[in-house]
Formats: C-alpha cells, sequence, structure tokens
C-alpha cells in the first residue's frame, strides 16, 4: 500500500501505517469484531470527504456544497435499504455505541429502566454497564445466560422483565455464540409494554447475508457496526420504522453529534454495496463454517468452549477446567507472541478480573476475508491449542510462528 504523501511529510506516521500493514498481512487476526476492508472501502475512507462538514441530512443540510456529500449518503441509505429491508436507515453514527445512544437518547429520560445482559454473561459496554454512560443515567437490571447451557434463559428474561418493568429490552450481544430469538425477546417486550433494541453489531454482515435471522422488522430499533462482519466503513448505523425515523434522526443529530463523517459515510456506502453482491452471502456462510470448524478443533483438543459450540462468527473458550492454571490474559500474550491475536474475555459466572478474566474470544470474520476455509482454520485451532498448551515455551512459540507464515503467504493481504 502507497504512503509515500505520508511520508514526505510525516516519516513517523507513515513507519507506524506500513509496519501496522506487515503487522495484519503477517499475522492472523481473530478478534471477533475486526474484519479488513477492501481497498475500495480504504479509498473512500481517505477520500476528500474528509474535507466536508456536512451537518444535517440530505437535501437539508446546514453548509453549502453538500450536493456529493448528499448523493453518497443517499447511496449508503438506500442499499443498507435494501441489504437489511428496513424502512429506514440514519448511516451518521460514529460507532455502534453511538448508535445506541441514539436510540436511548430519543426514547429515553433519565432515570429510566434499561434490560439487557450482563457484561460478563456476553453483552456490552453501552448496554448498562456502570463504567459507561447509559449505567450512569439510566437504572439498569441485567439478565444473563444459563450457567449450565451457555444459552440465553428466556423464560427468566421473561419473570425478570415483568418484575422490573423495563422501559427498553436490549438484545444482541458481543459475546455470544449461539442464535438470538428476536420474536422471543419481542414476545416478552410486548408483554410488559417496553420497547426493543436489537444491536447486530457483531452479526450485521452476517443478518444481511442471511445466515442468522433478522430481528428488522421485529425489533422496534436495530443498531449495528458496519465495520465488522459487513466490511463496510467504520461506523455505526440504525435502523427503525417510518414511525420514530424523525425521533433518531434528531437524536443522532443535533442531539448525540455535529457533522457526519462523510468519509466513512462514503466507505459504508462502497462496503453496502459490495455486499449486495452475491459473493457476500458466500463469505458470510464461510464465515459461520470457519468458526464451527475451529470450535470443534479445539473441543477435540480439549477446550471448552461456552455453549458447547457457535451459531455465528466467534467461539468464547472458558479455559477455567482445561487450563486451569492459565488466564486469559496469558493465553492472549502467548498466542500474540507467535502472530496469532485474538482477545482475553470474561465468560459467564467470571472468577477472575475482567482484566485478566477467564476465556478467549476468538473470530473467523478476518481469515474469511483473506481467503482461509474449514481447512485451513482447522490448522490454525492446532496452532491455538498448542501455545495455550505451553504458553510460556518459547521453541514452540517459534514453530507456530512459521506455520502462521506459511498461511499468511498462502492467503496473501493487500498485495
Amino acid at each position: 500500500m502507497d504512503h509515500e504523501a505520508v511520508r514526505a511529510v510525516d516519516p513517523a506516521v507513515a513507519d507506524a501505517l506500513e509496519a501496522e500493514v506487515e503487522r495484519q498481512r503477517n499475522s492472523l487476526q481473530m478478534i471477533a469484531s475486526e474484519n479488513h476492508v477492501s481497498e475500495a472501502v480504504l479509498g473512500a475512507q481517505g477520500s476528500a470527504l474528509t474535507n466536508k462538514y456536512a451537518e444535517g441530512y440530505p437535501g437539508a443540510r446546514y453548509y453549502g456544497g453538500c450536493e456529493h456529500a448528499d448523493t453518497v449518503e443517499n447511496l449508503a441509505i438506500e442499499r443498507a435499504k435494501e441489504l437489511f429491508g428496513a424502512e429506514h436507515v440514519n448511516v451518521q453514527p460514529h460507532s455502534g455505541t453511538q448508535a445506541n445512544q441514539a436510540v436511548y437518547y430519543a426514547m429515553l429520560d433519565p432515570g429510566d429502566k434499561i434490560l439487557s445482559l450482563d457484561l460478563n454473561h456476553g453483552g456490552h459496554l453501552s448496554h448498562g454497564h456502570p463504567a459507561n454512560f447509559t449505567g450512569q443515567l439510566y437504572e439498569v437490571e441485567q439478565y444473563e445466560v444459563d450457567a449450565e447451557t451457555g444459552y440465553i434463559d428466556y423464560d427468566g428474561l421473561a419473570e425478570q422483565a415483568e418484575a422490573f418493568e423495563p422501559d427498553i429490552i436490549v438484545s444482541g450481544y458481543s459475546a455470544y455464540p449461539r442464535e438470538i430469538e428476536w420474536e422471543t425477546i419481542q414476545s416478552v417486550a410486548d408483554t410488559v409494554d417496553a420497547l426493543h433494541l436489537a444491536d447486530i453489531a457483531h452479526i450485521t454482515g452476517l443478518v444481511a447475508a442471511g445466515v442468522h435471522d433478522s430481528p428488522v422488522g421485529v425489533a422496534d430499533f436495530v443498531t449495528g457496526s458496519t465495520h465488522k462482519t459487513i466490511r463496510a466503513g467504520r461506523g455505526g448505523i440504525v435502523m427503525t420504522s417510518e414511525a420514530y425515523a424523525d425521533d433518531i434522526d434528531s437524536a443522532v443529530f443535533p442531539g448525540g453529534q455535529g457533522g457526519p463523517l462523510m468519509h466513512n459515510v462514503a466507505g459504508k456506502a462502497v462496503g453496502f454495496g459490495e455486499a449486495l453482491e452475491p459473493a457476500f452471502e458466500e463469505y458470510a456462510a464461510q464465515t459461520v463454517a470457519n468458526a464451527n470448524a475451529l470450535g470443534e478443533t479445539l473441543v477435540d483438543h480439549g477446550f471448552s468452549l461456552v455453549s458447547g459450540g457457535t451459531d455465528n462468527h466467534l467461539v468464547l473458550v472458558d479455559l477455567r477446567e482445561s487450563h486451569p492454571d492459565t488466564s486469559g490474559g496469558d493465553a492472549e500474550d502467548a498466542l500474540e507472541a507467535a502472530d496469532i491475536v485474538l482477545n482475553a474475555n470474561t465468560v459467564p459466572d467470571e472468577t477472575r478480573s475482567p482484566f485478566d478474566p477467564s476465556g478467549i474470544r476468538a473470530g473467523t470474520p478476518a481469515l474469511t476475508t483473506r481467503g482461509f476455509d474449514e481447512d485451513d482454520v482447522r490448522l490454525v485451532g492446532e496452532l491455538i491449542a498448542r501455545v495455550v498448551d505451553a504458553p510460556e515455551d518459547e521453541t514452540v512459540r517459534e514453530s507456530v510462528r512459521e506455520d502462521v507464515a506459511d498461511l499468511c503467504a498462502a492467503n496473501p493481504l493487500y498485495e
């Protein structure tokens, strides 16, 4: 990739950019929330739209010179509508968290009640964690997965909702490896007269491709990230019905942010266009197949998976039984030293600190983008097992690095 224009002005930044490209090329990116976008998306995000303020919405901007910004945003909106079957789409949120913030701002008052999944059980900070604005502005109760099965306890969720009487129920998660029963949660919300926000940040691409059930048309609001499984420009999205369209648009701008990042909106438009191609459905299906292959391989090597497996793009490994003396942080550090990048993660009924938890989370979106198939990912699973079985063995790490180098050479990135 060409960073010569940067190098001419700032060699230090150019060095860092080139080093990051090489890091991505020569190691396996398995953080479940990461992916590799196309060079077309990168080009759109690095475009001259970086220079343009476009506060407002297409046809109703607060600045002049927005005709091309309008074209790009309208393309992003229409493509998202086609992908998801949504009535109304706002593509301006800077992140999935800001997309969630827009829904809360539009529909809740401070002190209103949110019912959402506990972070240690796979939820997200923006669903009501006390360190996040949601936990500080709203009254929050959180439901959990069943400790034995690792699946959401929908009956328990219903009982908790009846007792708590939330104003909004949040579904969708950051570390839950199973299909989500949107209609079941919607039924609970209807019973207690609550709104339903479905956060599909991790599975946006899987939903778009039809390999995961969609909450669009079921939940009152659907939010997501646009740079994870869908490989579009970095940011967020809100989808809803026309009944809530004005409220959501006002909550995004001017309620929660000023000018949209139009270069990122351009990346969204390009990525959504790519996702409308038949090849994207094949990609999403392969992502899920690869996650299954990874999970099966880890189980074969004695690892315990939360819920026993996966229906989506990630596996969540609980190390407490198979490797009681190895924390998630230990495993993350050892694997990164062997050029396999994933993250330590809390697991249900966590017994360690969230800063050094008992599990690791591994995803297949980025590997699949590179062209990995099930056989490749089974080998990756074996490499992970070798490292975690001997996290301090430099000989093992060196051997695994050589295998990783071979896999990367066979599946090149940004040639």
